[in-house]
């Protein structure tokens, strides 16, 4: 069965028909894939199968992936896939992470200098409500803010920091070693970055680790940045994802917010989740630096 595509929100995401991921696929349908997921931020393949080493195989058709750094959440088999879960195991330890709790809108990896934009997410076992994921048009969003929110928002750079980040998880998930803590300091990105493909400027942005706006005091940079957030998630810029087991949908993290809903600890969730170094090519991947004494005064 060739590839079929059928758009969903407005084009924004995209579902993927007659595709079986456990299978080879042939390099003109490999292309097309790269060319969807360059125009469309969101990708949703239904109806999957898959062990660990083939989803980590389809990943990689689209740049290198990454080794999950927190090792307590990687597969023991294939240290390229994490396992997102509230399950444990029989000593009573959770087997992966970011168990069962709200997760705000973020963008993985906007804390780091140079991130892995790129994730997939296969849906393995699902509670009967709740855990609905939700992504962000953030192209859309800045095609539709108001002219003096954009003039105030071009050029500016933000200040990214994974302590934040740490502060909204629960429990273990927020406990990481003081070796990780000094390998992720405080970066700056710029807030707009413009597709390579496309030509559209496009917001980055993460209510999770953004603690301020360089050259901005804080309660001047503080109300922008929630001005333009109160903005960018209107539901029409939404998409939101029922999970069906066998579900793996695949995001850009440089063109995207995504958050999730909580569901009750007491159901089953596991999700297992590759990402992947997208390229600059086709991709925006914010290049960032370390944000200096004066950005974070």
């Amino acid at each position: 069965m060739p590839l079929e595509t059928r758009p969903i929100k407005n084009g924004f995401a995209h579902e993927l028909l007659g595709l079986r991921l456990w299978e080879p696929l042939d390099d003109s349908t490999t292309d097309k894939l790269r060319e969807l997921w360059a125009r469309h931020p969101v990708l949703v393949v239904r109806r999957q199968a898959l062990s660990e080493r083939e989803l980590a195989d389809f990943s990689a058709l689209f740049g290198p992936l990454e080794r999950v750094v927190r090792t307590e959440w990687a597969s023991p088999a294939v240290p390229e896939v994490g396992l997102i879960s509230n399950l444990k195991d029989g000593q009573a330890q959770p087997i992966g992470g970011l168990g069962d709790g709200e997760l705000q809108w973020h963008s993985d990896q906007s804390y780091m200098m140079h991130p892995a934009t790129g994730a997939a997410l296969y849906a393995l076992e699902l509670p009967p409500k709740g855990g609905t994921t939700s992504w962000l048009d953030l192209a859309a969003a800045y095609a539709g803010l108001p002219d003096r929110l954009k003039q105030l928002v071009e050029g500016r750079n933000g200040v990214f920091s994974y302590v934040k980040r740490l502060a909204g998880y629960q429990g273990v998930d927020r406990v990481i070693s003081s070796e990780a803590k000094r390998n992720t300091p405080p970066v700056l990105h710029p807030l707009v970055h413009t597709h390579p493909v496309t030509g559209i400027n496009v917001l980055y942005l993460d209510s999770t680790t953004t603690i301020r706006i360089a050259g901005m005091d804080d309660a001047s940079g503080c109300a922008l940045l929630d001005e333009i957030y109160s903005f960018a998630t209107r539901p029409e810029f939404v998409y939101r994802h029922e999970w069906q087991v066998g579900d793996v949908v695949m995001w850009d993290n440089g063109a995207t917010m995504h958050r999730r809903e909580p569901f009750d600890p007491t159901a089953r969730r596991l999700m297992k989740r590759t990402t992947i170094f997208l390229s600059r090519e086709s991709h925006i991947v914010p290049d960032g630096c370390l944000a200096s004494e004066e950005a974070m005064a």
